[in-house]
């Protein structure tokens, strides 16, 4: 006997489902179903990482979405095929646009074919599966026939209810009089049994209710968890537990089908992207070497476009360079940054004024065949002017087109002490007193003392049980919310790969994934970002060109000036950017910059992970010649010669693992991305042994490699990638230059670039005097 569950929400239904994807997935492995359907109500958003989870685990993923209608019954539709998938997509987006953020509407009109869905939400491909109520009714079922005509079940839900007997009946002969099979399907909220208690705190919270007052708003009992098969058959005849097995071998959509293309408008009528790229970088290389382009730098350029066009991301830097040359014609000062911004074709776009021959990254850290992960460029825009490159973008591309990526808000100590001490009637004046005394990055083995310090016993069962259900729900999912500027631009109409969804800001609309869905799809997506220096800086320099009766640019600011690295060293750093916080100010005198790079290095240390994990400290001892750099290997030199053998940034960590333990690219990807979740317990042990195995195996002392791994450690607190300190970097290095030698237009500049109704520090006012 086998089963495939084709009704299972998971806690991207947020507030409904107790479970994570990955915890439904593994449950229903070890259970032998043959598949699982994740269908979240009115989402895709947690179908990503039920893929991900199912392609780990070797479980058949059906992908679908549970809706109810406003006018008509409670629906689960499945996807058969990529159409059916465009179908359901469409129709979420539909329902999502028709309504405000948060909530949909959808009636049974919306399921006849329109401009935007010609076949209809119930065109072939899509299965459909209604899951009537207590009262079951004719009408319901006769529309259902006629709408998904031979793709139509009634879903059968026995909960170990009083009347499933007689509920199994009155379907059946429903059933009968509308030529409509039956099917088996369990209306699933969690992995198992346990989690009863956070779906009862769940429902709880979603209703605003203390759980003593929420009586048939929470489930009867815990039967709406993945159930052994035994149990199944115990319930159920087998030709309804069979014909979940028919139903499931009809869906063979899975997400790897998606194929996703950049606008094609970008490259002109009869050109290749590749030469159009190529065309618009030798324009640029003329205008920044007006002399001659260096060999060093031609050379880059070669490569990178030869990389570039192998791996097919040629659109990609053309969208970015049409965003940047659209906010330049505006006169809208910008700065790319991220992994592929500092590349020697970026700086020839114009995406970047980082000159590569400043610096010393390799391209391939940026944009890897091995690792085929997307290019990672954040364009930086005047804080007050970003909105006009966002519109910009809707207006070239149309709300069909281009949609900013969601981002998941979910549970952190406070919000979790908050909802989870509401929904079990504790004191509002408590539950304030828990929330301030906790910092968000207080692991949960801490949470014990805080509730000491509020005058509390943690042993108390009461204790333990709030505990308990604060430590489950954090990381769950709580809501969608907008990127802070992440777009995804697509050829085709977007809601034919996710649905789309309105914003809580006004004019602004998102999808349903957010970045690490995107990449673990290989979408592509183009962060437009803001930041107040840059509005600063373009009055500044909009300032000293007025004065000097000529245009000043970003690009025309002297390079390693000495003067104003003196002012640097000093500490005299108030109203600069990225340098002029009260640890900065007491580090500047110690590292005391000269050149680009040391600022590099200057924005890089001042950080959580250089800290917490001990390499500050070493880095200045040997800067100043008090300790000896050590590098066990050649290959170590190479990856640590730039900082004196202390990895100081995220590329670094990458590296060591690449050279000194082995890892694939791929792996030290995983790494990178895994960091983030070691400042909560150390919950990548697992790779701490693969890394000192790795390093051992190499001939590494024990001793280094364990130091090593307590410096990667501390980047589980933010380390910082290099490329983003070069862009900091040169930014901090304009407002430095600027505030030495135009301090007049600096302030000024400074000052008019606060926020209406935002008071300027007394010592930015006492600087600017």
């Amino acid at each position: 006997m086998s089963y495939a569950e084709l009704h299972c929400l998971s806690n991207f239904s947020f507030l409904r489902g107790a479970s994570h994807a990955h915890e439904l997935v593994r449950r229903a492995r070890e259970l032998g179903y043959q598949a699982l359907a994740i269908a979240d109500e009115c989402s895709m958003a947690g179908i990503v990482r039920a893929h991900q989870a199912a392609r780990q685990h070797g479980l058949k993923l059906i992908v679908g979405t549970e809706v109810r209608l406003e006018d008509g019954p409670k629906l689960v539709l499945l996807a058969e095929n990529r159409d059916g998938y465009a179908a359901i997509c469409g129709l979420i987006a539909q329902a999502r646009r028709a309504a405000a953020k948060g909530s949909y509407k959808l009636r049974r009109c919306d399921f006849l074919p329109t401009p935007a869905l010609p076949r209809g939400a119930a065109a072939d491909g899509v299965c459909a599966l209604w899951c009537p109520d207590a009262e079951a009714r004719d009408e319901d079922a006769a529309w259902l026939r006629e709408r998904f005509a031979g793709r139509a079940w009634i879903a059968v839900e026995l909960h170990r209810g009083a009347d499933d007997g007689a509920r199994l009946r009155r379907l059946r002969a429903l059933g009968a009089r509308h030529g409509l099979p039956l099917a088996a399907a369990g209306d699933v909220h969690m992995h198992v049994r346990g989690r009863r208690v956070v779906q009862d705190v769940l429902t709880a919270i979603r209703h605003r209710l203390p759980l003593a007052e929420c009586g048939h708003r929470l489930f009867p009992n815990g039967e709406r968890h993945l159930r052994r098969l035994e149990e199944l058959r115990e319930l159920y005849p087998e030709e309804l537990l069979q014909e979940t097995l028919r139903i499931a071998g009809r869906c063979d959509f899975r997400l790897d089908e998606l194929r996703y293309a950049y606008p094609r408008e970008l490259v002109p009528a009869g050109r290749d992207a590749a030469g159009w790229l190529r065309e618009l970088t030798e324009d640029g290389l003329r205008e920044r070497f007006p002399q001659g382009v260096p060999a060093a730098v031609r050379a880059l350029i070669d490569k990178e476009l030869a990389l570039i066009a192998e791996l097919r991301y040629e659109h990609f830097f053309l969208t970015v360079h049409d965003l940047v040359r659209f906010a330049r014609g505006r006169g809208i000062l910008c700065q790319g940054r991220g992994s592929a911004a500092n590349s020697a074709v970026c700086y020839a776009l114009g995406i970047t004024e980082v000159d590569p021959a400043r610096m010393n990254m390799l391209f391939e850290r940026f944009i890897s065949r091995e690792r085929n992960e997307p290019p990672d460029i954040d364009v930086d825009f005047e804080h007050q002017r970003r909105e006009e490159v966002i519109q910009y973008v809707y207006r070239k591309y149309g709300r069909e087109r281009a949609a900013l990526a969601a981002t998941v808000v979910g549970y952190r100590p406070r919000s979790a002490i908050r909802d989870v001490g509401r929904a079990l009637g504790l004191a509002p004046d408590l539950l304030d007193r828990l929330s301030q005394s906790l910092a968000w990055w207080d692991a949960p083995q801490e949470f014990p003392q805080r509730l000491r310090e509020a005058g509390l016993d943690p042993d108390s069962a009461a204790a333990r049980r709030f505990l308990h259900l604060v430590g489950r729900l954090l990381d769950f999912p709580r809501h969608l919310s907008q990127h802070v500027g992440g777009f995804v631009i697509s050829d085709a109409p977007l809601a034919q790969l996710v649905p789309v969804e309105n914003a809580a800001m006004p004019e602004r609309t998102i999808i349903q994934w957010d970045k690490d869905d995107l990449e673990a799809l290989g979408l592509l997506k183009v962060d437009v970002l803001a930041l107040g220096m840059l509005s600063a800086l373009r009055r500044a320099l909009d300032i000293v060109s007025r004065r000097r009766g000529a245009p000043f640019r970003l690009a025309d600011i002297p390079a390693e000036d000495p003067a104003t690295y003196e002012m640097i060293g000093r500490g005299d750093t108030i109203g600069v950017f990225q340098i002029e916080s009260r640890a900065q100010m007491a580090m500047l005198p110690r590292l005391k910059p000269r050149t680009f790079y040391d600022l590099v290095i200057e924005v890089a240390i001042v950080r959580p992970g250089p800290i917490q994990g001990g390499m500050v400290h070493p880095y200045l001892r040997r800067r100043r010649g008090e300790e000896p750099e050590e590098y066990p290997s050649a290959e170590l030199r190479k990856v640590l010669g730039r900082t004196l053998g202390v990895p100081l940034f995220q590329e670094q960590v990458m590296e060591i693992a690449v050279v000194a333990a082995g890892f694939t690219p791929g792996e030290a990807d995983h790494l990178r991305r895994s960091m983030a979740a070691w400042k909560r317990g150390g919950s990548m042990d697992h790779l701490r042994e693969r890394l000192l195995d790795g390093m051992a195996r190499r001939g590494y002392a024990p001793a280094f490699a364990a130091r090593i791994f307590e410096m990667i450690r501390g980047f589980g607190s933010y380390g910082f990638p290099e490329s983003h300190a070069a862009s900091f970097a040169l930014l901090a290095y304009a407002s430095a230059w600027l505030k030495r030698h135009e301090p007049a237009a600096f302030f000024a500049a400074i000052l008019n670039s606060l926020p209406m109704g935002f008071y300027a520090p007394a010592q930015l006012v006492q600087a600017a005097r």
